[in-house]
């Protein structure tokens, strides 16, 4: 089997699989965390998307592009091209794998959400005039928002860079990068889920206003 024929294969078996974990994230609550934001970053897919179906058919579709390439005799732009699709593939294979993990960081840090704005209902009349003073202004708000999304943009290029040294270093550093690549994952995770939660906070915020 040469390289073009694994990669079909192994979209194929990533495009189930994906399906299969696009439906399932569009049925969790917690997925509202999450959801709206790319998964990768615009450097390495041109697809945007919160789903991983669509960057799998973006992936499909070059795939194609390269068997006619290699079919033309453009040997020069078919290996640069199979560079990209070997990074993209295991971007997308690492992420599936950290699908579960990171929505389970969503669902902690939704029911700990929960649990505390249930005890501040409770406290609301009690502490207004304290809680006032606390309350982050909307200048605040969206300058933490804009750092927020600095941090995420540096977590993306982190894992587009590391996915680049992956694809080139020895076989016996490919698994000690791969769980390094599902670390930043998580890390991006984590660093949504904070946006989101503070786009929730500007919103009170502008209500309240």
């Amino acid at each position: 089997m040469n390289q073009i024929d694994r990669l079909s294969t192994l979209l194929k078996q990533l495009a189930v699989k994906a399906k299969q974990i696009d439906k399932k994230n569009a049925a969790e609550k917690v997925h509202r965390l999450i959801e709206n934001n790319n998964l990768f970053s615009p450097e390495l897919f041109v697809s945007q998307s919160d789903r991983f179906s669509p960057y799998i058919e973006e992936v499909q579709c070059k795939v194609s592009k390269l068997t006619h390439l290699l079919n033309s005799g453009k040997v020069e732009f078919s290996t640069l091209s199979l560079q990209k699709i070997e990074q993209q593939v295991s971007a997308i294979s690492n992420a599936l794998h950290a699908n579960a993990a990171l929505h389970q960081a969503a669902k902690l840090s939704f029911d700990a959400h929960s649990k505390v704005k249930i005890k501040k209902s409770k406290a609301q009349n009690k502490y207004k005039d304290i809680a006032k003073k606390l309350v982050l202004t909307s200048q605040q708000l969206y300058q933490k928002l804009s750092e927020h999304h600095d941090f995420e943009r540096r977590l993306m290029d982190m894992v587009a860079e590391r996915e680049s040294q992956r694809i080139k270093c020895k076989a016996k550093d490919s698994a000690k990068i791969s769980a390094e690549v599902l670390a930043l994952h998580q890390r991006l995770g984590r660093c949504r889920k904070a946006i989101s939660q503070i786009e929730r906070d500007i919103e009170l915020a502008e209500k309240r206003g």
